[in-house]
């Protein structure tokens, strides 16, 4: 069983699974990149500056031997060059060795003090985070556009906005978002968020897809009776569910088996389950397991009904 593909909204294939970096340690990277590339068969990778392992991924996709043209690379903006998009872009393009990204996405729809006491996460007296109040996210948007018309990029994006901050950028943008990269899972699939990026032609990566640390996913009651009903492994029922719903799947590990187990695994996993299976999964949050495991302290309203 091979992973899809799906064709962006500007014409760009991107593979359907991803070999996610985040909480990745530097050390353990190389090797993991190297091993999803040349031994997997992997052919997307997700990365970001805010990883702090950019350059390690780099080595990884050099040590692989597979040629760049051959590999998705996407990464990310973090929230201190949202003044100076394009500094942060050309330093992920140091980091990695690469001449441009296949997709580049705003990490958070959030502008942080570019001047402020730190230039991951700067904060304010109080020890609140310290962001620009008064920076418009379209200003943001236009410089990521600027870059596809350079070349430097050929898609860009945006992760972790709700529908009110695309709508920020809609309203005004030349260049619509690609994808929206979000926490998705069954406990957080957030319905009415994607059937409108849907209604605009953006595809939903979905990050996080067991639950982020310790895959708590796997062991829900829901996701553990579809397994032994269908006879595959529980994490191939959570995987298969994201590519059963038709959205990028961003599958995080440094472990050889796993990371071959993820890319095989959940296309088997959204082949097996049935429409009814679909239905059980997509309800199992509104039953009152919703739950996000990813929220950082940011001092403004993101527009999340849950969050």
């Amino acid at each position: 069983m091979v992973a899809p593909s799906y064709k962006l909204n500007c014409g760009l294939e991107i593979p359907a699974v991803a070999l996610g970096t985040w909480q990745s340690k530097p050390e353990e990277v190389v090797s993991a990149v190297e091993y999803a590339l040349k031994d997997a068969g992997y052919r997307h990778i997700d990365c970001a500056w805010a990883y702090s392992n950019e350059k390690q991924v780099g080595e990884g996709v050099a040590k692989s031997g597979i040629p760049r043209s051959e590999i998705f690379v996407t990464s990310k903006v973090w929230g201190t060059y949202h003044t100076r998009v394009e500094d942060g872009l050309n330093e992920t393009l140091s980091n990695l060795g690469f001449d441009y990204l296949d997709l580049y996405l705003v990490h958070w729809p959030i502008a942080l003090n570019p001047k402020g006491n730190n230039n991951f996460i700067p904060t304010r007296p109080d020890g609140s985070r310290d962001i620009l109040d008064d920076w418009k996210f379209i200003d943001t948007w236009k410089q990521m556009e600027a870059l596809v018309k350079k070349g430097k990029v050929k898609a860009i994006g945006v992760s972790n906005c709700s529908q009110m901050n695309l709508e920020k950028i809609l309203s005004e943008c030349e260049i619509v978002p690609a994808v929206n990269q979000l926490e998705l899972h069954i406990y957080n699939p957030q319905h009415k968020l994607i059937e409108f990026c849907k209604s605009k032609g953006i595809l939903p990566q979905a990050y996080s897809p067991l639950g982020s640390t310790g895959s708590p996913i796997i062991k829900d009651d829901t996701v553990v009776s579809i397994a032994k009903e269908r006879g595959i492994e529980p994490a191939n029922v959570a995987l298969g569910y994201i590519l059963a719903k038709g959205w990028v799947l961003l599958a995080k590990s440094i472990t050889p088996s796993r990371i071959t187990a993820n890319l095989k695994g959940a296309p088997e996993g959204a082949a097996t389950l049935t429409a009814e299976d679909i239905a059980k999964l997509d309800g199992v949050a509104a039953g009152g397991k919703q739950h996000r495991f990813v929220k950082p302290p940011w001092p403004v309203d993101l527009g999340f009904d849950d969050w």
